[in-house]
């Protein structure tokens, strides 16, 4: 075993919203046949690093876009395009004049180019908080948290082309209370928890942070007329992976529009009246820009879909023709794995497996897929992931 000296110029390639890196580990192969065992290496391992690029939603074009190595025996210096942080030599076997290497690589997000917008994620809305309860008192909003998803829900169901969106809005969930103790091992077991439960990719959580009134009124009106103030609404939405629990993306919203409503009336936040009214319009007007960047930065994601069932040579995920999958469509398969590094540390990785799976039947929610050769699968089981990519 041996570990791979990095030296690494990074250029993005891709578009993505997640800020975290992700180990996969692949294997490449080279042919020894009239070439050096170094040059050969280099080339498996320019191999294994193409494919790791690829089922973490990079394209490339050509293998020498991706790795310019120098091997020697004790390392490897590498220029790579696209965001690699590092790079292990997990194994080396040699078998007649064939090299085989296992490499482990620590990939970044990527940025601009992107390949994965032929195919809706899914995402599940929560119910919203009111992080200041008492500021609803004015009008009664106590149910503006779950009119405002109710709300948010249709306007991505109409205007998204790049979600396929569900919702859980009768009950509140335990997010805000764990965000407020910067609980986030507990936040990523509640997303996970909820993403197995609806079959989503994504969760949704939200905040409504502010209802206040501004202290002038907005009118010149004679005394006898009644001033009409401007209230505020400012919500955070924020946006987990469901395969691993962690913050993909995160945005605050503020604005503020005459509350033109008695103080002493309860408003019917569901009613056409409130939606219609300034200050509906203007929340409205929010929700119209949170859809706009869900859209623009859930679009390059990667398609990964769970498996839900393994026979023989054929795989079950839980994707489906509302996600935008057709007949044909080819997967790669990762199988889930934990690894430590020299110090004890867990890491949670992706072993990439050989098998790639094309798919065969469509329903709504879920596609089966086999292989080509009706090769049955190794390791591959329940809950590992199926990724869509383009070469």
């Amino acid at each position: 075993m041996r570990t791979l000296i990095k030296q690494f110029t990074l250029i993005s390639l891709l578009c993505s919203f997640s800020v975290s890196s992700q180990w996969y580990e692949t294997q490449g192969h080279a042919r020894t046949n009239d070439t050096s065992i170094e040059v050969a290496r280099t080339k498996a391992v320019e191999n294994a690093l193409k494919k790791a690029l690829l089922v973490s939603g990079a394209s490339v074009s050509s293998v020498q876009q991706v790795v310019n190595g120098l091997l020697t025996q004790d390392q490897i210096s590498i220029r790579a395009s696209g965001s690699v942080n590092s790079i292990e030599l997990v194994d080396e076997i040699h078998t007649d004049n064939l090299i085989t290497v296992t490499i482990r690589a620590d990939i970044f997000p990527q940025e601009k180019k992107c390949f994965a917008v032929n195919f809706k994620k899914s995402l599940l809305i929560t119910r919203s908080h009111l992080i200041h309860r008492e500021q609803a008192n004015v009008g009664k909003l106590y149910s503006l948290d779950k009119a405002v998803m109710h709300k948010l829900g249709k306007q991505l169901n109409q205007q998204s082309s790049f979600t396929k969106t569900s919702s859980i809005i009768k009950n509140k969930t335990d997010f805000s209370r764990l965000n407020n103790s910067l609980n986030s091992d507990k936040i990523s077991i509640l997303t996970q928890s909820l993403s197995d439960s609806t079959n989503s990719q994504y969760v949704m959580f939200s905040e409504i942070t502010n209802l206040t009134f501004d202290k002038k009124p907005t009118n010149s009106w004679v005394f006898w007329q009644q001033d009409i103030y401007p209230r505020n609404f400012g919500i955070n939405v924020y946006i987990y992976n469901g395969l691993n629990g962690e913050l993909s993306w995160q945005n605050s919203y503020q604005n503020s529009a005459p509350w033109t409503f008695s103080k002493r009336l309860k408003v019917d936040v569901d009613g056409n009246i409130f939606w219609q009214s300034e200050y509906g319009l203007m929340v409205e007007d929010i929700l119209d820009r949170v859809v706009k960047d869900i859209d623009e930065n859930i679009m390059c994601e990667p398609s990964r879909g769970k498996i839900i069932t393994v026979q023989g040579d054929e795989v079950t995920i839980n994707l489906g023709r509302d996600h935008g999958l057709k007949i044909g469509d080819e997967f790669s398969l990762l199988h889930l794995t934990q690894f430590s590094n020299n110090s004890g540390k867990i890491y949670t990785g992706f072993n990439v497996s050989p098998y790639k799976v094309k798919v065969s039947k469509l329903s709504r929610e879920t596609a089966t897929a086999s292989t080509s050769d009706g090769r049955l699968f190794g390791n591959i089981q329940v809950d590992d992931i199926a990724v869509r990519y383009e070469n």
